[in-house]
């Protein structure tokens, strides 16, 4: 059995399926990316907490999903932008807005995994990893 090509994307496929099916975390397979998006979700308030769980053969990390008053998930929309076969680099001044600001774009670059705001400010660009709203 191959491995899996694309773990961001199976991390936002999860989380997506956890929130449809209104779970109150989810599992991940943790890596140092996933462990940036996760505190990138917290920060800007999709989540509400994030954590590795030791204890077992690999390290895991689970994500304390947030829903709205009608047990809607937060997270109405989460999209893979650049993929390994696709990459997709962006400079300083072309960083997409998602939904006219209403959305998240989220961004590797030099300095760490941030949101296009905040690299805007900065002044850098990268790779962008996902979209979400």
């Amino acid at each position: 059995m191959s491995g899996i090509t694309d773990p961001i994307a199976d991390m936002l496929t999860r989380i997506r399926n956890a929130g449809t099916a209104q779970h109150s975390n989810v599992l991940v397979p943790a890596s140092n990316i996933k462990v940036e998006l996760g505190r990138v979700l917290k920060e800007e308030g999709f989540i509400r907490d994030y954590e590795i769980v030791r204890g077992q053969r690999f390290r895991v990390l689970r994500l304390h999903l947030l829903y709205d008053e009608h047990r809607e998930p937060l997270i109405r929309g989460i999209k893979r932008a650049s993929t390994p076969g696709r990459r997709f680099y962006v400079g300083k001044s072309e960083i997409p807005r998602i939904f006219g600001g209403q959305g998240v774009a989220i961004i590797t670059t030099p300095q760490g995994v941030m949101t296009g705001r905040q690299a805007r400010q900065r002044g850098v660009g990268g790779e962008v990893l996902c979209y979400l709203w």
